[in-house]
């Protein structure tokens, strides 16, 4: 007789996350429960050959075996790369102080 584990798949959008809950056999793969979850009908848009997976945070293969407790994630694509994105903010903050002390000096001398 199979033994079963316990595990979530989770998905998130910018503005909504779910987390699927559901009992699979302990010989179930990451690919097996993600398939089995529900997920990919719920969100169409997830391709398995392109989205990368990960169990708590670490990234890993579709095939990797499960434990009991598991929360595997499916990443969606970055829109930005964040160092970019962090860089580009810090440049703005750096030519608004510019501007402000410009503003200020000017005012001063008048």
């Amino acid at each position: 007789m199979a033994s079963h584990i316990n595990i979530e798949v989770c998905y998130a959008l910018p503005d909504e996350q779910r987390i699927f809950s559901l009992e699979v056999p302990d010989s179930y793969d990451v690919e097996e429960a993600i398939k089995r979850s529900g997920v990919l009908e719920a969100y169409p848009e997830i391709s398995l050959d392109t989205f990368k997976v990960g169990v708590f945070g670490k990234i890993c293969k579709l095939n990797n075996s499960l434990h009991d407790k598991d929360r595997i994630e499916i990443y969606r694509k970055l829109i930005a790369d964040p160092k970019e994105s962090r860089r580009k903010k810090v440049e703005m903050e750096r030519k608004k102080a510019a501007q402000a002390k410009q503003k200020a000096n000017t005012e001063s001398n008048l």
